[in-house]
């Protein structure tokens, strides 16, 4: 068996292009979906995921919004900006990439973006929506997974999905999800023990940990469907995710690829989750 390969950029160009039109249907009322986007310091990993996301943005027809701070910037001066971009009606949804410096509570930093401007899901009224089935916006990688689940069309009812990590950004919220979908949901960390005992009953795999090759062939059953949010590098420097891709696609009845395959979603995602707080706002 060789896994039929589950490609991220093909299905987030549908799903934009759906989005486009809607952004055109919008335009008729006036309204054009606003994303602001925070970056602190240098960090060249998170310059190249915000010049992504604002190129998404641009490519759909929304208006967006990049600020640059440099790594001294302080506390109280982003949460001001915060504040601000909170009472901004041109602004649908406020993204403050992470990580951000040592010396910026993070923490303090999301929750002081309105709920219905957390177009990230990252603030503990999405969380809570989440855990209780209430609406809210969710984490944009899990949920760009459980989309990607949804096109193959596959059933998660009475399933036993494996999540490997379990970070508030991806482990978590993909376990409640999962649970949304009557799934039987174990979550896996790095105080598990006997990892591959647990993933050889898994039906779905998502390894969301950041760790090169802790998901390997022997450690999957036939036909299992594995998505890997993984974003590493190999020795030669190149992309790679939490998965052996080579040997597990020889098992596994689907699989995702890194690069194309969960990262476009995750932009996507963010995509849907401001043009959903630009529809709701339509007063």
């Amino acid at each position: 068996m060789t896994a039929q390969i589950i490609d991220g950029n093909l299905l987030s160009k549908e799903i934009r292009a759906d989005i486009a039109i809607q952004v055109t249907a919008l335009a008729a009322k006036g309204i054009q979906p606003g994303l602001a986007v925070i970056l602190v310091g240098e960090d060249s990993a998170s310059q190249v995921y915000v010049r992504n996301k604002v190129k998404a943005c641009e490519d759909v027809g929304f208006y967006s919004l990049l600020e640059k701070y440099d790594a001294q910037t302080t506390e109280k001066k982003l949460l001001a900006r915060v504040e601000a971009l909170n009472h901004d009606p041109k602004i649908h949804g406020i993204l403050v990439q992470l990580p951000l410096p040592s010396h910026i509570d993070s923490q303090r930093v999301i929750e002081a973006i309105f709920p219905h401007k957390d177009v990230d899901g990252f603030h503990v009224a999405s969380a809570g929506a989440l855990m209780t089935g209430l609406p809210g916006f969710w984490p944009c990688t899990p949920h760009g997974c459980m989309k990607m689940l949804e096109n193959i069309g596959y059933d998660l009812k009475g399933k036993h999905a494996v999540v490997i990590g379990r970070s508030n950004i991806v482990g978590k919220p993909m376990a409640m999800m999962l649970l949304q979908q009557s799934a039987t949901v174990t979550i896996c960390h790095s105080q598990t023990h006997n990892l591959k005992e647990i993933t050889l009953q898994a039906d779905v795999i998502i390894a969301a940990v950041g760790k090169r090759n802790i998901l390997t062939a022997d450690m999957v059953k036939a036909g299992a469907v594995v998505l890997d949010v993984g974003m590493n590098r190999n020795d030669e420097g190149k992309l790679c995710g939490d998965v052996d891709f080579e040997g597990v696609k020889q098992v596994a009845s689907y699989i995702t690829p890194v690069p194309g395959g969960v990262g476009p979603m995750t932009i996507t995602l963010l995509l849907t989750n401001t043009l959903k707080s630009a529809q709701i706002n339509i007063h």
